[in-house]
């Protein structure tokens, strides 16, 4: 599997993740320095050895307006580590409100939870605390380091001291 090139702004917040062919034409442009390299790993041509970037920055700001983790199905599951918040079952998932829509709940990060379809059922219009419930971790909105930081711990944990891991 090739590895991946995270890309950050100036101000050293997270822009974009880039493939290697990618981040060493912004190098060759003069666009982007290298701050770390894989270890052990390199890019060669027939007479050069070029180190393999893990983390580039940009030499210039770029202002990118930042829009947040788009809230959804996928990204909802990997928020809540594909497990019921309730009793942390990993069959027959389905979204829940945990202030349900009748009274007065909103569609948003800090409402939604992952649910297995039985602790949905069985909390129907409720709040958890009128059926008893209690969750594992309450719903937080997700930035976009937190996503990458799940993306690091597998795959390039050179990214890990780039990434801010507080949540919002």
């Amino acid at each position: 599997m090739e590895k991946k090139v995270l890309v950050l702004n100036l101000d050293h917040t997270p822009v974009a993740i880039v493939t290697v062919q990618k981040a060493l034409v912004l190098s060759f442009l003069g666009k982007v320095s290298s701050l770390v390299h894989y270890e052990y790993l390199s890019v060669r041509t027939v007479d050069k050895s070029f180190p393999y970037p893990a983390v580039v920055r940009l030499h210039d700001y770029k202002n990118i307006p930042y829009k947040g983790v788009l809230l959804n199905r996928n990204n909802l599951y990997r928020r809540d580590n594909h497990e019921c918040v309730y009793c942390g079952s990993r069959k027959h998932l389905t979204i829940d409100h945990v202030l349900p829509r009748s009274k007065g709940g909103q569609t948003n990060w800090k409402n939604l939870v992952t649910a297995c379809h039985r602790c949905n059922t069985q909390k129907g219009d409720k709040t958890p605390e009128q059926v008893g419930f209690v969750m594992r971790q309450p719903p937080f909105k997700p930035t976009l380091s937190y996503f990458l930081a799940e993306y690091a711990e597998r795959n390039a944990e050179e990214w890990l001291p780039f990434l801010d891991l507080k949540t919002v």
